[in-house]
């Protein structure tokens, strides 16, 4: 099964679908990035967006802490409360650093649209921040409300 047209041997389009491969990808020069093709980094990208203003604004004061986004909190067989939380704050000791965690699945679950999902991710974040701060959550951050 010789292709006669390119003289013996077989070419990249053998089958006419044209490039293909890392050739056709966008490259590093690309004007902008990749759009999120999952609700997983979706989610990802706007508590991103959020800790990085947060984290500019608060460094000095907040000192070393980690974000984390994990799917669901663990929650032990003796819980009794009707309310799974949406974020975990374990304050650094020694030279742990403070670790805040921010739990997607419950927030998916609450949120009705993209825009209502930004809004409470950055509740979320805020009121953790202002309770590390020990500061209204008002002051850590422009955009949130109380309602």
């Amino acid at each position: 099964m010789e292709n006669s047209t390119d003289g013996g041997r077989r070419g990249r389009d053998r089958r006419g679908r044209g490039m293909r491969g890392p050739a056709v990808l966008p490259g590093p020069l690309s004007p902008r990035p990749p759009l999120p093709r999952s609700p997983r980094d979706i989610f990802d990208r706007i508590v991103l967006e959020v800790v990085t203003e947060i984290d500019e604004r608060w460094s000095a004061r907040l000192g070393l802490v980690e974000y984390a986004v994990e799917d669901s909190p663990y929650l032990p067989t003796d819980w009794e409360e009707g309310r799974v939380p949406l974020s975990s704050l374990i304050r650094g000791r020694g030279g742990a650093p403070t670790r805040l965690v921010v739990f997607r699945r419950p927030i998916e679950h609450r949120a009705i649209d993209r825009a209502d999902l930004e809004a409470m991710i950055l509740t979320v974040i805020v009121e953790q921040v202002a309770e590390l701060l020990g500061i209204p959550a008002s002051q850590v951050d422009p955009r949130y409300h109380d309602d």
